[in-house]
């Protein structure tokens, strides 16, 4: 199982989007600063999670949600509330 995930940004409300066997896990990897891209605006909650059996499947679905503009991305992480991991 692959998942799509969505992180947003408590510091400025911006948000990241990615693929990821765990996204649990990969958010801790986002909160310690693990990638450059996302160390300088943490702290990260996730907001969106799809499933996917096929990678291929889900980095169409990743690509596909990065060109989303912010509001429906805020649409999207106002379907459930986000997780914080600590």
């Amino acid at each position: 199982m692959i998942s799509v995930y969505l992180i947003k940004s408590l510091i400025d409300g911006s948000y990241y989007c990615g693929v990821s066997k765990n996204p649990k896990a990969r958010l801790l990897v986002h909160n310690r600063g693990g990638l450059r891209v996302t160390s300088i605006k943490k702290p990260w909650v996730l907001v969106y999670t799809k499933d996917y059996n096929c990678y291929n499947n889900a980095r169409r679905h990743e690509k596909w949600l990065k060109k989303k503009n912010r509001k429906y991305k805020d649409c999207l992480a106002q379907l459930a509330p986000p997780e914080e991991v600590d």
